[in-house]
C-alpha cells in the first residue's frame, strides 16, 4: 500500500505554495523602501533599521508561534543539544540575512537590489547538489547556472549614471544572499529536530529580538510614525508569516532546489514593483539581467 503524499509534497500544490511565496517576497522591496521613507529612516541611521526589521521578524515569530500553540503544534526540541543548530539557523535565516538585506537595500535602488539578489537561487542549486543526495548536478543546472550568473553579472554593464557595483549596496545584498541560501540547507535538518512550523516561528522571533536589541543598543529608534508607515510595517509582517510558514515546509518535504528554484520570480516581482511603486528608472540593463536570469532557472527546472 502506497503511502499517501503531502499537499506540499504535490507538484501543482508546490508551484502554488512556491509562487505565493516568492511572489510575496518579491513586494517586500518596494514596502521596506517605502517604510523607510514613512518612518524618517535615512541610509546612514544603522540603529533605526536594524530596530525596524527586528520589530517586523519578532512580530512574525510570534504570530507563527501563538499559531502553532493555538494549532496544538509540538514544541518540543528533539534533545537540548539541537538548541545550538536552532541558534544558528536563526541567526543566518533571520538576524544576518535581513541585517545585510535592510543595509543594502537602503544604498541601492530596489529593483537593482532585487534582481541582484537572484544570486541565492543559483547558489542554493549548487550548494544542494553538494550537499544532499537527492540533489544531483546536470548539465543543464550547470548551463542554467552559468546563464544565471551572467545575468548578474550584467547589472554592471552601462555607465555610472545607470548604477555600479557598490560595497553597501550591492555587496551587502550578495551576502545576504549567500546567508539566504546557506538557511534554506539548514531548514532541512531544522525538521527534523522540532516541528518545522515551531522552527519557524523561533527562528523569526528570537532573530528579530536580535536585530532589536543592537539597534537599541546603536540609538536606534522610529524618528516618525505614520499611518502609511504603519501599513507597510503590517505587510512585511504578514509577507514574512506568510512567505516563511510555506517555504521553510516545502523545502522539508522535497528536495532543495526543486523549491528554491521558484524564488526566481522575486526579482521579477521586486524590479518591477520597485519601478511601479517607487519611481525608479528602469534601466534596459535590468531587462537583459532579468531575461538571463529567468532563462537560468528556466533550463535548471525543466
Amino acid at each position: 500500500m502506497t503511502q499517501k503524499k503531502s499537499i506540499f509534497q504535490r507538484p501543482l500544490w508546490v508551484t502554488v505554495f512556491a509562487l505565493t511565496a516568492a511572489t510575496a517576497w518579491g513586494w517586500a522591496y518596494p514596502l521596506i523602501k517605502s517604510g523607510f521613507a514613512e518612518f524618517g529612516i535615512t541610509s546612514g541611521m544603522t540603529g533605526a533599521k536594524m530596530l525596524f526589521a527586528g520589530i517586523r521578524f519578532c512580530l512574525s515569530g510570534l504570530i507563527i508561534l501563538g499559531m502553532a500553540g493555538a494549532g496544538r503544534r509540538d514544541f518540543h526540541v528533539r534533545k537540548p543539544a539541537d538548541w545550538w543548530y536552532i541558534l544558528l539557523f536563526c541567526l543566518l535565516n533571520t538576524t544576518l540575512h535581513y541585517a545585510f538585506f535592510y543595509f543594502g537595500l537602503s544604498h541601492s535602488e530596489g529593483s537593482r537590489a532585487a534582481i541582484l539578489n537572484s544570486l541565492s537561487v543559483f547558489s542554493v542549486v549548487i550548494l544542494a547538489c553538494i550537499f544532499f543526495k537527492s540533489d544531483r548536478m546536470t548539465v543543464k543546472k550547470i548551463i542554467g547556472c552559468i546563464v544565471g550568473f551572467s545575468g548578474i553579472l550584467s547589472l554592471n554593464l552601462g555607465g555610472t549614471e545607470s548604477g555600479r557595483f557598490t560595497w553597501l549596496g550591492d555587496g551587502m545584498i550578495i551576502l545576504n544572499a549567500l546567508c539566504g541560501a546557506s538557511a534554506s540547507l539548514l531548514t532541512r535538518g531544522l525538521g527534523k529536530r522540532i516541528d518545522v512550523f515551531v522552527g519557524t516561528g523561533y527562528s523569526l522571533a528570537i532573530g528579530g529580538a536580535l536585530l532589536i536589541v543592537p539597534g537599541l543598543l546603536l540609538g536606534g529608534s522610529l524618528p516618525q510614525i505614520t499611518a502609511p508607515g504603519i501599513v507597510c510595517l503590517l505587510l512585511l509582517i504578514a509577507i514574512s508569516t506568510l512567505g516563511f510558514t510555506l517555504y521553510n515546509k516545502l523545502l522539508t518535504c522535497n528536495p532543495v532546489g526543486r523549491v528554491a528554484i521558484y524564488n526566481s520570480l522575486i526579482p521579477v516581482v521586486g524590479a518591477v514593483t520597485s519601478c511601479l511603486c517607487l519611481g525608479e528608472v528602469f534601466y534596459l540593463k535590468y531587462v537583459i539581467a532579468g531575461a538571463l536570469a529567468a532563462g537560468g532557472i528556466y533550463l535548471i527546472s525543466k
